[in-house]
């Protein structure tokens, strides 16, 4: 073990890439950013699709910048690993792109090669697929990402066309484009491709059940949606079957022999760096954030084990917020996707829920509110943010008018919801808009109490939320959190670096494993299987001596303040009721 050992994360957002160097404790030395390309079709506005030509040069860029930033030698980094968005990437057999742009390109090789996640283009394929009501669904919470994309594509390419294509959750295309190799991450087959890991206790409601457990895919589940070629191939154009055809790796484990000369060169790296089972993004937010210690802890306190992790919920948290806690049996929740198994740990499941747009709605409330140019040059003039100015605003207020306080992965599992303001007033100036901007918090807050009370009902315990991404840096909506759901809130000493310190830890421990096994690479299925379960506990020693402590936020509501919370949450609760009663109305007449 040396102190001159150094880690790179690499992540791709919706709309940038970026790299980060880290030393063995954790410590950033470099990072770097650069955008990427998102393309739309001016006749469908459901259309994202991005390149992963774009994508590798821009993280080419980004780790070469670090490494010059950094001052770190090629030769010092000893491991690393990717997270990208849960994004379709389309290849043929030799790894070229193909297009997947409706028309007659699609199909041909093309630059415009992944489906980006927000992309919409296959509603009608994923409202089929949930109404089927198979058993995989069980383990997803309803059907959204690659195999709905995957059914489009085969609906509307040619079948010669559909038939040379190879399909990768974005993640892992990163990892085949880093090394070569075809394995594929659990976190993103679990996730988003309908795979259900061996042994997995799931009735599918089928004779040949237990024979479809063992390959890990379910024969009749895309028999049934039209998929069939998949079965008939042994599904190896999204990955195969596990000991057959196909390598199915936990997180972090070393993906075939590390770099490519090619891969390397792109990067400025050396051929054979090991290269970490990548991840989904949030998923690397987890990872970068649940280990952490926080100042309230006592100075005795022994870290933290794996097995306390199961009380840790990570809030990812930008433009949307995804919600991730794990637990050691499968957990079922209302509306919230998963249980997960092996997505991140071997033996232990995860559970995702969410929050579409709660950034977006944050900036949308404040942008169109006509006070909204003032209070950003309010801002401006204090030297602060314009959170800040709103809640200064907030507290002057409250001392006005004698006031005691100012105070969808989720369970709604409902794409129609929509949002409510009642008590509109005339108002248009920077009070009302402070008010505005606090009862949007108030409903971000009480929507997670939602998530969380759901998830409690169901078995999980969850005693503190760790936070990483923009919205961190909300501390009226952190202290909102904390009293609304009665738990602390750590927040990491860099949120927006969460996500690529993940990643550069699964690095790490890529590094490690290949160590351990002197070198040679992990080629089947069983081998996999025991490298993961020995070494699982290093996995989380790494994520402890690597994660920063945090600052913990304390539930601090007043006896008057929390009743006041919990009358509006019973006023949430109920407004979800209204709404569809309403809806039903209005449904009766138009239809």
């Amino acid at each position: 073990m040396s102190e001159h050992e150094y880690y790179i994360g690499f992540d791709v957002g919706t709309g940038s890439a970026r790299a980060a160097i880290l030393n063995r404790n954790g410590k950033i030395l470099a990072d770097h950013t650069e955008n990427t390309i998102t393309y739309r079709d001016d006749s469908d506005h459901r259309v994202f699709e991005q390149s992963t030509s774009n994508i590798w040069s821009c993280l080419a860029k980004c780790c070469k910048s670090v490494l010059e930033k950094s001052g770190v030698a090629p030769e010092s980094v000893q491991g690393v690993s990717f997270d990208a968005t849960c994004s379709l990437a389309v290849v043929d057999k030799e790894g070229n792109p193909i297009s997947v742009s409706k028309g007659e390109g699609l199909g041909q090789e093309g630059d415009r090669n992944v489906i980006l996640w927000a992309d919409h283009r296959a509603e009608k394929e994923a409202e089929e697929i949930n109404k089927t009501g198979e058993g995989v669904l069980n383990f997803v919470g309803g059907l959204e990402m690659e195999i709905p994309k995957t059914l489009w594509l085969k609906r509307n390419m040619s079948p010669a066309d559909f038939d040379k294509v190879f399909l990768f959750d974005l993640p892992d295309y990163l990892t085949y484009r880093a090394t070569g190799s075809s394995a594929r991450s659990n976190c993103s087959l679990a996730c988003k491709f309908s795979y259900v890991p061996p042994g997995t206790n799931m009735n599918t409601g089928t004779e040949n059940a237990m024979e479809e457990i063992s390959k890990g895919w379910s024969a009749s589940f895309l028999k049934k949606i039209g998929l069939e070629s998949l079965v008939q191939r042994n599904y190896d154009q999204i990955g195969g079957t596990p000991g057959e055809n196909g390598l199915i790796l936990t997180a972090g484990q070393p993906v075939g022999q590390g770099l490519t000369a090619e891969a390397a060169k792109d990067f400025g790296l050396v051929e054979g760096t090991p290269v970490g089972s990548a991840v989904i993004d949030a998923y690397a937010g987890w990872i970068g954030t649940v280990a952490a210690g926080h100042e309230h802890e006592e100075a005795t306190a022994q870290k933290a084990t794996l097995a306390d992790s199961t009380s840790r919920l990570a809030a990812v948290a930008g433009t949307s917020t995804c919600h991730l806690v794990q637990s050691n049996h499968a957990i079922l929740v209302n509306g919230v996707w998963g249980p997960y198994r092996h997505a991140v740990f071997p033996d232990y499941w995860m559970n995702e829920g969410g929050q579409s747009s709660t950034g977006q709605l944050i900036d949308f409330i404040m942008q169109t509110h006509p006070a909204y140019d003032k209070v950003q040059d309010m801002a401006r003039k204090q030297g602060s943010s314009v959170f800040d100015v709103l809640e200064t605003k907030l507290e002057e207020l409250k001392k006005e008018r004698g006031c005691a306080t100012s105070s969808n992965r989720s369970p709604l599992a409902d794409p129609t919801m929509r949002g409510m303001i009642m008590g509109l007033t005339l108002d248009s100036g920077v009070g009302d808009l402070a008010i505005k901007f606090h009862v949007t918090l108030e409903a971000i807050a009480l929507q997670t109490r939602h998530i969380l009370d759901e998830m409690h009902a169901r078995g999980h315990r969850i005693e503190a939320i760790y936070m990483s991404g923009s919205q961190a840096k909300n501390m009226p909506l952190m202290c909102l959190l904390a009293s609304v759901c009665g738990v602390k809130v750590i927040i990491p000493p860099a949120p927006s670096a969460a996500v690529v310190a993940g990643s550069a830890m699964l690095g790490r421990y890529a590094h490690d494993v290949t160590k351990e096994r002197n070198g040679q690479p992990i080629e089947t299925q069983a081998q996999q299987e025991e490298s993961a379960n020995k070494s699982k506990e290093a996995l989380w020693q790494i994520m402890v001596e690597m994660t920063p402590s945090g600052k913990a936020v304390m539930p601090s509501a007043t006896n008057y303040e929390q009743r006041l919370l919990d009358a509006k949450y019973k006023i949430f609760r109920e407004s979800i009721d209204v709404q569809r009663k309403w809806r039903s109305m209005m449904g009766s007449v138009t239809k």
